[in-house]
């Protein structure tokens, strides 16, 4: 790394077009998570995709992040930091336009997983450049880049809504090529940028430390992931056939990898670290989770509002990259694990109000629910990176992998499988004929659960005689699928609540140690 400089060298001029390089990078990613969001359901419709199916699809953009963010980490004080964001840019780019030529769920899911392993260098080495830079205002500094997010789910959903409204019968794959624009623009800011390296290394903190600091806890819990959903995806895609148990494997192989990364390294890790990890899990689900859901979750809710429902992600990312822009005056008042816990309220006012709201109501719920994930993923970083500077890029990064992890493996299929159940619940009542018919089995997490297959439920309803129950029978379908965005909002509802008793009691344990304060590096 000969051309690395110091965060001291580079003059405001240095740091802002960083600054801004690493936002469009975001901001490219989150044009591929607006264009799953609002065309989700039309490429699942043409390609007859059942709601898991279209989760799977949508986890492939997330689960592969954490595999490029924690890699990446490890080496990325030897490679520096401008090559990999090539790597990034190869990657959202074949993502765009593989989705465009896609004619299939295979073809749909490697693009995915393009997207997703671009995002994971992405957030690899836009995060710890942050913290270098502004090592005084982390938080503050990690909130305003991560309002890239927000900017990209806002632009990116307004282009595919304005583009549709001008091109009449515009195809759906069309919308997938706007990723390339951000992404070929930082792609060329970056060329001028001068790259500092990570602050840990400006410290003189060894490096065995920062793997200390990740120990057997976090290693163990995103090392079982990793192996859980590699199984998962290598069983759906070859002739491989997974373990009957395979949950309970993963957990198995995790710890004996957390256990040698442990050994190794000689350290349990951090506790309060650990818990952070595990948090993300509903950080992540609250928040990308339920995004990934909102257009068909707000469908019912909206109804007779003639309104689009993908403006309810536009809406909701607008109020996010509002309040995250004006991070700074905020934290004034509130720690980040206080803030963390009033957004948890917020959240779960907001999902619990939308489960039942109508009219006006439902505005104002949505308002709560979009405050409350504002803060959810910068302030977990800004506490790590304040908290842990020792861990340097791995810390920051694993802690964000693993919540981006959890969401693409649990948080969104676990709405999209109650989706699935609300669904089929419905169905047996009304239409017992059509559920024994068209519902299979299916495994989620080791637990069971019955889903209706598209293609066996309109096989099904084509084959009835009678055209009045026909139409009864598809009805109820209908009026199911609907009915099911409501009980997904309420299930949601869970996640933000643990947020608020956990991060509740971390607020009261730094207030009794008397307050909470980032602990800065300085030169060994």
């Amino acid at each position: 790394m000969s051309d690395a400089v110091q965060s001291g060298d580079l003059n405001e001029i240095d740091k802002r077009l960083l600054f801004w390089a690493s936002f469009l990078s975001l901001t490219a990613a989150g044009f591929g998570f607006a264009f799953r969001v609002a065309m989700g359901g039309v490429y699942g419709a043409e390609f007859d995709l059942t709601n898991h199916q279209i989760g799977q699809v949508f986890g492939a953009t997330l689960w592969p992040i954490a595999i490029t963010m924690i890699g990446f980490s490890l080496v990325v004080d030897r490679t520096g930091y401008k090559w990999p964001m090539y790597v990034a840019f190869v990657l959202q780019a074949v993502s765009g336009i593989g989705t465009f030529l896609a004619t299939g769920y295979g073809e749909l899911y490697f693009a995915a997983l393009c997207a997703g392993l671009a995002h994971g260098i992405v957030e690899a080495v836009i995060n710890p450049i942050c913290a270098a830079v502004y090592p005084k205002e982390k938080t503050k500094w990690l909130t305003l880049l991560h309002a890239s997010w927000p900017a990209g789910l806002v632009v990116g959903t307004l282009l595919i809504i304005g583009a549709n409204a001008v091109v009449a019968d515009l195809s759906w794959n069309i919308h997938a090529l706007w990723i390339v624009l951000p992404a070929a623009a930082y792609a060329f800011m970056y060329a001028r940028c001068k790259f500092p390296v990570d602050e840990r290394v400006q410290a003189g903190v060894p490096y065995i430390e920062m793997l200390r600091q990740v120990g057997f806890l976090s290693a163990f819990l995103a090392s079982f992931m990793v192996i859980y959903e590699i199984g998962n995806q290598v069983d759906l895609l070859t002739d491989w056939t997974k373990p009957e148990r395979w949950f309970r494997t993963s957990l198995i192989l995790g710890f004996a990898v957390g256990a040698c990364f442990g050994l190794a390294v000689q350290s349990i890790g951090k506790p309060l670290f650990f818990l952070m990890c595990l948090l993300m899990i509903p950080v992540a689900t609250a928040e990308l989770g339920t995004d990934a859901w909102i257009k068909k979750l707000m469908e019912p809710v909206l109804e007779g509002n003639a309104l689009n429902p993908a403006l309810a992600l536009v809406f909701s990312a607008a109020i996010m990259l509002f309040f995250r822009v004006f991070a700074g005056n905020i934290l004034k008042l509130f720690s980040p694990p206080t803030l963390l816990c009033i957004s948890g309220v917020f959240s779960a006012v907001g999902l619990w109000w939308l489960s039942s709201a109508t009219g006006t109501a439902i505005f104002i719920a949505f308002v709560l629910y979009a405050l409350g994930q504002t803060y959810y993923w910068p302030c977990v970083l800004g506490f790590t990176s304040e908290r842990y500077p020792q861990g340097g890029a791995l810390t920051l990064n694993t802690v964000s992998a693993i919540g981006l992890l959890s969401v693409g493996i649990i948080g969104n299929q676990l709405l999209a499988v109650a989706f699935d159940k609300s669904i089929y619940g419905k169905v047996e009542q009304e239409a017992p004929t059509l559920a024994e018919a068209a519902g299979r089995e299916k495994f989620f997490l080791g637990s069971e659960y019955v889903t209706i297959l598209p293609k066996l439920k309109d096989s099904y309803i084509a084959g009835l005689a009678d055209a009045t129950e026909r139409q009864r029978v598809e009805e109820v379908y209908l009026k199911a699928d609907k009915k099911a965005g409501r009980d997904v909002l309420s299930y949601a509802v869970r996640f933000p609540t643990i947020l608020v008793v956990v991060f509740g009691l971390i607020a009261l344990y730094f207030r009794s140690k008397g307050g909470y304060k980032p602990i800065e590096l300085t030169k060994t």
